[in-house]
């Protein structure tokens, strides 16, 4: 019997990484189903995604309305920020003017979409997320909004100017998780195969939370991630826990509520609800009885 081949694509950070390694580890396997993957900044995978290339992607949650013609979204390998996220930085000491000069990861992400509503003056440019941190102590930008691990470690010679959570916490007016990562499936795909690959991609979270420490370790030997053993297990708590194995209610709401706060803003064409937008996997469990 041939594999269907699924294309899945992430960004190489620790969170994305070790969430799908199960499966690219051999931990989670399927005898209809063979997936390929391969690992892309985020605003790149966004931009492929508004161009329907993968069968399965990582996206920015602010992405999604713009998308939801082509994909669906899963419930599983989902990134949230609590309290935390990323960070707009600057020179110690620097006062920004209100028409700062700023480095952004890409004009898709999550925290493009906060940081535009926050400071509508600023010039934005947009870098590879690992050349953030660069270009504000070169000089080229006078601020930048760190994302993934760069939030945890960055030269001395910088200080926050802002949290993007306390952004989020001011446009929702509730204290609510701030989404930033999802992931994404192809509406053309045969609804029984996108059931069974979110089921698999669910299970591999898991496994890797079960087996955190297994994982990490394999992880490190093989020097697929761009962090030390401590900074991981620090990142991987905060953005691969146990809430990224499936939604619950209120990391929906959260997304229901970015969606408005973009949609009134004037950066979405209709104002939707993310559970309209799930792959129904209902549909199995109709089929069945």
């Amino acid at each position: 019997m041939v594999k269907k081949e699924i294309t899945v694509a992430h960004s190489p950070d620790a969170d994305d990484i070790f969430m799908y390694y199960a499966i690219k580890f051999g931990w989670i396997g399927d005898n209809e189903i063979r997936f390929d993957n391969i690992a892309l900044d985020i605003e790149t995978l966004n931009e492929k995604a508004l161009n329907n290339i993968y069968d399965i992607s990582a996206i920015s949650f602010a992405l999604y309305p713009n998308i939801r013609d082509d994909y669906a979204l899963l419930k599983t390998a989902v990134s949230f920020g609590e309290g935390y996220g990323p960070k707009l930085i600057k020179k110690r000491g620097k006062k920004l003017k209100r028409n700062f000069k700023v480095a952004l990861s890409g004009a898709n992400t999550t925290n493009a979409l906060l940081f535009k509503i926050a400071y509508p003056e600023a010039r934005i440019v947009y870098k590879n997320f690992l050349d953030i941190e660069d270009t504000v102590l070169s000089g080229e930008t006078d601020a930048g909004v760190l994302i993934h691990e760069s939030i945890l470690n960055f030269d001395d010679s910088l200080e926050v100017e802002r949290e993007l959570w306390d952004i989020w916490l001011e446009l929702s007016k509730e204290e609510l998780p701030l989404p930033l990562g999802g992931m994404a499936i192809r509406r053309s795909m045969p609804l029984n195969v996108a059931i069974k690959s979110e089921e698999l991609l669910t299970k591999a979270v898991k496994v890797a939370r079960d087996h955190a420490k297994m994982l990490s370790k394999m992880l490190l030997e093989r020097s697929l991630i761009r962090v030390d053993e401590k900074s991981l297990q620090k990142y991987l708590e905060l953005y691969a826990n146990d809430d990224s194995i499936t939604l619950g209610d209120r990391q929906k709401k959260a997304i229901d509520k970015l969606f408005e706060i973009g949609y009134e803003h004037g950066y979405y064409d209709k104002k939707i609800a993310c559970e309209d937008y799930f792959v129904p996997t209902e549909y199995e469990k109709i089929r069945g009885m």
